[in-house]
């Protein structure tokens, strides 16, 4: 049987995207027992740069092992109790998703929405705080699903007045663009690892602050075949996830190395080393960089003749939305550039399924060659399927120039 070999794509989604071969070399290295000294000083570390990544001093930033959802799912239903109060301020796909997982953990959900392509703005959201009196405000800091970032710099400082936990899924910006968590006085916050930051998908960094540990250890209830005496054994409202609970997962992460599961240690290397990677080229500068790749991703394509979707003053830095030309079948074009050229570009969902495309400049991705390549293959196959006012040399001077007259 011959070895697993991949044919190699430029993926130009919303995620997953490519990793830093960095990151690939990292997580080659040998497995260690997951109580090793050697590995529990690199979870430590791990917590340090997760800290450092969200701009916090929160003692609780830590990984939990499964995709995003994972992350998102370990903090909702932790916090979240049968009857109580959760807004969901829905701007997309995945405002949807927080109100599956609140309906799931027994929450009572209200919502304030806004037609895809747009966003809510915060007073509009404080307000509706103020009528409802919710115990948690959840919402989405990158709606990948129109491309849209909903403002939330004055929503944890509100919340906290009103004695309510926010939780934030910055899943799709976290590492992307500055989410300074102290500074924004948010409680929870799940980042990603398969998107801005390149790092394979099955790791989810989250932080939250002592204000949330302390309502969570409320309901915490230690597994049978590992407590001590000093844990107490009955909880009226426990958290019926044993696995995404995150108060033994707090067990885990601290010096008492709770053994609650078997931690995923290639995947704790592969996120050390691209938290490392990142790091280093600096919070500030890694959003400067996507910002910077963002806009020249739109000047090529709105060159070339496609529009922008949505509202363009809050739009995520790290994905381009563009109206699909008529007479273009979206599935079908996708497919076609996929097979012919090994470029992957994203639709969407909901209401404006089949009519956007969403074009990622996220992470790995983000570099010039890329957006050049990608330009140059995408505009000469619009102009090959005979779309009305696309002009290929158009988009790709644009970005030329782009590139020429600003520097990063």
């Amino acid at each position: 049987m011959s070895s697993l070999k991949i044919n190699r794509r430029l993926i130009m989604t919303p995620g997953p995207v490519a990793v830093d071969p960095r990151v690939s070399q990292a997580m080659s290295n040998s497995i260690l027992g997951q109580f090793d000294p050697e590995f529990t000083n690199i979870m430590n570390e791990t917590m340090d740069l997760i800290r450092d990544s969200f701009k916090t001093d929160n003692k609780w930033s830590y990984p939990i092992d499964g995709t995003s959802r994972a992350g998102i799912e370990a903090v909702i239903s932790s916090i979240v109790e049968p009857g109580d109060k959760v807004l969901i301020p829905v701007i997309g796909r995945f405002g949807n998703l927080l109100i599956e997982l609140v309906e799931r953990a027994g929450g009572e959900v209200h919502t304030i929405e806004a037609p895809m392509g747009e966003v809510i703005p915060q007073e509009d959201i404080i307000n509706e705080m103020d009528k409802l009196e919710p115990k948690v405000l959840a919402l989405i800091h990158g709606e990948t699903s129109s491309g849209r970032s909903q403002p939330i710099d004055q929503l944890g400082k509100a919340s906290k007045e009103r004695g309510a936990f926010t939780v934030v899924d910055a899943v799709a910006t976290y590492m992307g663009q500055d989410i300074p968590v102290d500074e924004w006085q948010l409680d929870a916050v799940i980042g990603g690892s398969q998107k801005c930051l390149s790092v394979p998908s099955g790791i989810t960094p989250i932080t939250y602050n002592d204000r949330f540990s302390e309502e969570i250890n409320k309901r915490q209830r230690v597994e049978k075949g590992i407590r001590t005496e000093s844990d107490e054994e009955n909880r009226s409202s426990f958290i019926t996830s044993n696995y995404l609970d995150l108060t033994q997962l707090e067990g885990y992460w601290s010096n008492r190395r709770l053994n609650h599961h078997t931690e995923a240690t290639v995947n704790v290397y592969g996120l050390y080393e691209g938290l490392k990677l990142a790091l280093a080229e600096g919070v500030e500068q890694r959003a400067k960089r996507h910002s910077y790749h963002h806009e020249a991703m739109k000047q090529a394509v709105t060159a070339m003749g496609l529009e922008i979707f949505g509202d363009q003053e809050h739009e995520m830095q790290m994905v381009v939305c563009v109206n699909i030309p008529e007479g273009v079948e979206d599935a079908a074009f996708r497919n076609e550039l996929l097979e012919r050229f090994g470029i992957e570009i994203a639709g969407t969902f909901g209401a404006v399924a089949g009519k956007i495309w969403r074009i990622g400049t996220m992470g790995y991705v983000a570099e010039k060659q890329n957006l050049l390549n990608f330009i140059s293959a995408f505009g000469v196959f619009l102009e090959s399927k005979s779309v009305k006012n696309i002009d290929a040399s158009a988009g790709l001077k644009a970005l030329i120039d782009f590139y020429d007259n600003n520097e990063l």
